[in-house]
């Protein structure tokens, strides 16, 4: 896979080891052991097992997966960054960031708050997560994915055997789709966070965790105060209004908030799909 080294402000974006070793193998011949019927096989990673099977199940190496991706990307000349995510070697996702400036998009026209389309394909050798793929965004000002779009990319997987192989359609043309539609709706409602400032971030954050139970906001039953992760989004949302040279907002409250989802908390990539959802509607609903 090509790796990318750095990102659009150069500086280096993760990029985890995607390409663990992994196989699947008859588990009573690991452990002597005869096993019921639908646990009769075993997936190990990197010298592990992090699941145990049916013999019906196909299992898909992440070689087979993004490499096909990429292989899809290039022949489609689309430019793109890669970031790469590996979650105890069990479960893995990889974002493919468009880098070409006709698909760059300032959120309220501002030069410094940049989003990109990416898209994210997920494959788990734990059962965590389904295989799939779907569109997002990359926002350069802090690296992170927002992982709102409704747009997915559709694929078969045909089976030989014990293994798995993933048949992709042509991507640029669900790029062109889905710039051509979804892209342009959501920036209008990214544009309308950026417009709505906030008067008292602590109250805005705390309405926020409280409908959406993110994270619990006060520090204790017994204390009101916020609690570390609630005073760090407060703080962050603060200290990029500064650097953004702007008021606090809610486009800015979103994005640490989703900050704290993807990198502050212990969350399955289709689990922070789900939330983040339901953290933009909230946030959009509050306008």
């Amino acid at each position: 896979m090509k790796i990318a080294n750095i990102n659009l402000k150069g500086t280096e974006l993760k990029n985890d080891n995607v390409f663990i070793e992994s196989s699947i193998v008859n588990l009573s011949d690991l452990t002597n052991t005869p096993t019921r019927k639908g646990l009769e096989m075993a997936v190990i990673s990197n010298g592990t097992i992090v699941n145990v099977v049916s013999d019906n199940y196909g299992h898909l190496p992440n070689e087979d997966f993004f490499l096909k991706v990429e292989e899809n990307l290039i022949n489609s000349d689309i430019q793109y960054l890669t970031r790469s995510i590996n979650k105890d070697n069990r479960s893995f996702a990889v974002d493919y960031i468009l880098n070409d400036d006709n698909y760059t998009i300032e959120v309220n026209g501002s030069i410094k708050d940049k989003i990109r389309p990416m898209l994210r394909f997920v494959n788990a050798y734990d059962g965590s997560n389904k295989t799939s793929g779907s569109f997002g965004y990359f926002r350069e000002v802090c690296s992170n994915g927002l992982h709102v779009a409704e747009s997915q990319v559709g694929f078969s997987v045909k089976k030989s055997g014990a293994i798995c192989q993933i048949v992709l359609p042509e991507i640029k043309h669900l790029v062109n789709k889905f710039m051509s539609n979804e892209y342009y709706t959501l920036k209008n409602k990214f544009d309308t966070l950026q417009n709505t400032k906030i008067s008292n971030v602590e109250l805005f954050v705390k309405k926020v965790c409280d409908e959406t139970k993110i994270i619990k906001f006060e520090a204790s039953d017994k204390n009101p105060t916020p609690s570390k992760k609630a005073g760090e989004v407060i703080d962050a949302i603060n200290s990029e209004a500064r650097l953004l040279g702007t008021n606090p907002n809610f486009w800015l409250g979103y994005n640490n908030l989703n900050e704290l989802l993807c990198n502050g908390l212990n969350k399955s990539f289709e689990q922070q799909k789900t939330i983040d959802k339901q953290l933009f509607n909230t946030i959009l609903e509050m306008v």
